[in-house]
């Protein structure tokens, strides 16, 4: 390998995981170090190591690793999904599985797409918008809010809560634990007071589904969600449902505009819709990497990989990785292998109908209704490493639709 490829700083900010530098990395070889273990660059490697029991979910150490080492950002994160293994895992995704099946999802579809042409509305007859604050986070907080059964006009306050806790995928997360930390005392203490509510007053809602859980579960007490497990799963559910929904709105319609005839062919045909979502994450999802911790030594490919040893599965690498997508130029029209934009194995995400269904509604209608949509000027964007996004993202096009 090239000396320039020898090693990745992640956490550098200027570091951008889909560049040339890391192509060039992947034509050497299929992994290259990093300051936060190893990088797996390349689809067929990515997709076996994420489904290798020899590995668990990596992001349980992700505080530690920023030297946050105790307090409530750290406990929190402890107990989330996303660390959690073994029968504690299985048994609480077990009892959320129900409220995320497709069926259950697509019975929504009417809701988002009228959500989508509200909001729509609202900015079409000045011909500009900004992107993110006056679609994608009302779009995804709202939704959120239908999802779990809260008030739709709290809806602000829930993305404002959200927003500082996607700090917590940040690279910068070390210097963000207040915020983070000011945000989980507020949305848990909210959540508290719904929980409250659907106990004395239930409804036809996810809150309510797993307050029910919690007391009349199947099995005995051990097969329940406990009442402060049910705190951290709402917590979880409504920041990671929001943040990742909003920031992959806006690389969605980044990576559309310019390709300007995708665009209009999404709008011409909406039933492309889903494969535009799909094809959107290959090439520029906002979980650019996927984490995973050995739990015992493992020798791969001729790599050792020690007990605690990290692995990053680099998602656009592994998406535009020629040995697995001979033109892996962008396409909505073509079928592509699998993505990695929202993991794999036993921690695929719970949540990945309700992200595919609401942007396989969004981005159609947005495209159907701003057909000759650019971007109005460069906009304010995340790293392209850890969690990326775009903070702000003007668009201007011709009123009136």
């Amino acid at each position: 390998m090239t000396p320039a490829a020898r090693r990745f700083d992640l956490s550098d900010p200027s570091f951008d995981v889909t560049s040339a530098t890391v192509h060039r990395a992947r034509d050497e070889d299929w992994y290259v170090e990093t300051n936060w273990g190893w990088a797996v660059l390349r689809y067929d490697e990515v997709s076996a190591l994420l489904r290798d029991r020899r590995f668990r979910q990596g992001n349980a150490r992700w505080p530690e690793q920023n030297g946050i080492h105790s307090g409530l950002f750290s406990d929190w994160w402890k107990e989330t999904l996303l660390s959690l293994e073994g029968e504690d895992h299985a048994r609480i995704r077990r009892l959320m599985v129900p409220a995320f099946r497709k069926k259950a999802i697509e019975a929504m579809r009417p809701q988002f797409q009228a959500l989508a042409d509200e909001l729509v509305d609202g900015f079409a007859p000045r011909g500009s918008v900004e992107l993110i604050s006056e679609f994608a986070e009302p779009y995804a907080a709202r939704i959120i809010c239908q999802l779990l059964g809260l008030d739709e006009d709290h809806w602000e306050q829930v993305a404002h809560w959200a927003d500082d806790l996607g700090a917590s995928f940040s690279i910068d997360v070390g210097n963000q634990v207040p915020r983070i930390e000011a945000a989980l005392e507020g949305l848990h203490g909210y959540l508290e007071q719904v929980v409250d509510d659907r106990r004395a007053h239930p409804r036809d809602d996810l809150v309510t589904t797993l307050v029910q859980a919690s007391e009349e579960g199947p099995g005995g007490a051990e097969q329940r969600l406990s009442r402060h497990e049910l705190g951290v799963a709402l917590v979880f559910l409504a920041f990671a449902g929001m943040e990742t929904t909003r920031n992959q709105i806006g690389l969605a319609v980044q990576t559309l505009l310019r390709h300007p005839d995708q665009w209009r062919l999404l709008g011409e045909r909406p039933e492309l819709g889903a494969n535009a979502v799909e094809e959107v994450m290959r090439v520029n999802p906002t979980v650019t990497w996927v984490t995973r911790e050995a739990v015992e030594d493992v020798e791969f490919q001729g790599l050792h990989i020690p007990r605690g040893g990290i692995v990053q599965m680099l998602s656009h690498s592994a998406g535009t990785d020629p040995r697995a997508v001979p033109d892996p130029s962008f396409d909505i029209t073509q079928q592509r292998p699998p993505h990695h934009g929202f993991g794999a194995g036993v921690h695929h995400c719970l949540g990945h109908f309700v992200a595919r269904t609401d942007m396989a509604v969004a981005l159609p209608l947005l495209a159907r209704r701003m057909p000759d949509a650019r971007p109005d000027g460069p906009g304010e964007w995340l790293p392209v490493s850890g969690n990326t996004g775009a903070l702000r993202f003007p668009v201007r096009f011709t009123p009136g639709r």
